[in-house]
């Protein structure tokens, strides 16, 4: 079981360390989504590994064992937002390492337009800027779940709130007048 203070680690590393193909879909992947090292995509691609083998796993059951476990499976997925409501246990097998970094708090921070670039999501969230359901939370890789996602905003108190609200409504004026002409 080990010790509670010295956790294990949470992801499995590449088996070869230096294939150039893999190293630069991982430096996409790291600026797409304003990553700080390469060990956040290795938990993301650890955690689809662990649903795909599941996934099989439950694709071997007969149908009466299969029902209880894959309704938690597929009710898991659903509600973290990976998988659409009602989607099929064969999709589990589709998901990619994209799909669970989408669901993570540093990106949807950057989608909803709190930030203007995911690093600087990422450096809200960090500093505490963001709040969850009216509680900060400063776990960039913190899963949000569907319905979260309209409980995100900034702290109260933020000075980096004025500021990108600015931001936003310059940036909506300048496409407003660009459609104009």
């Amino acid at each position: 079981m080990g010790h509670p203070r010295k956790s294990r680690k949470k992801y499995n590393t590449p088996p070869h360390p230096w294939n150039a193909e893999r190293i630069k879909d991982e430096n996409k992947l790291m600026t797409k989504y304003g990553l700080k090292n390469k060990k956040e995509i290795w938990k993301a691609d650890t955690l689809v590994r662990r649903y795909s083998r599941e996934a099989r796993y439950l694709l071997g059951f007969s149908e009466d064992q299969l029902k209880e476990e894959k309704l938690e499976l597929l009710g898991h997925l659903a509600r973290t937002g990976v998988l659409p409501e009602g989607a099929p246990l064969e999709d589990i097998l589709n998901l990619t390492v994209e799909d669970i970094l989408r669901r993570r708090l540093q990106t949807v921070v950057y989608r909803k337009g709190l930030a203007r670039t995911p690093k600087e999501a990422r450096m809200f969230v960090v500093h505490g800027h963001i709040t969850l359901n009216g509680k900060k939370i400063n776990s960039p890789s913190y899963v949000v779940l569907k319905e979260e996602e309209d409980q995100i905003g900034f702290y109260k108190s933020s000075p980096v709130a004025k500021q990108i609200e600015e931001y936003n409504k310059a940036k909506e004026s300048k496409v407003n007048a660009d459609n104009a002409e």
